[in-house]
């Protein structure tokens, strides 16, 4: 018999690297609530509390707005790029 857990994208969210290349993947796929819920998986992965350290959202902004069904502004965008080492650019779509 196979064992199998349920998948959780925080297991593949482990180095800064990792957290960076899916917040990649969350921008470009553009809808913004499936960014609000990516962006709120990696604040779990690295802790809320950190990351509403690096990021200057609050606890309570994180666990409200960054959820499915959140639409995030372009402020908590550049703040958890920020954090992530990252900067926001605009690229031609293709």
């Amino acid at each position: 018999m196979v064992e199998t857990r349920e998948f959780d994208i925080r297991n593949y969210l482990a180095t800064p690297e990792d957290r960076a290349a899916y917040f990649e993947i969350l921008l470009e796929e553009g809808d913004p609530s499936f960014i609000a819920s990516g962006l709120g998986e990696i604040a779990r992965a690295i802790g809320v509390t950190e990351f509403a350290r690096q990021t200057g959202l609050s606890r309570e902004a994180i666990y409200k707005g960054l959820v499915e069904g959140g639409n995030p502004t372009l402020d908590t965008l550049t703040k958890a790029a920020r954090a992530l080492g990252l900067r926001l650019t605009v690229a031609k779509a293709a």
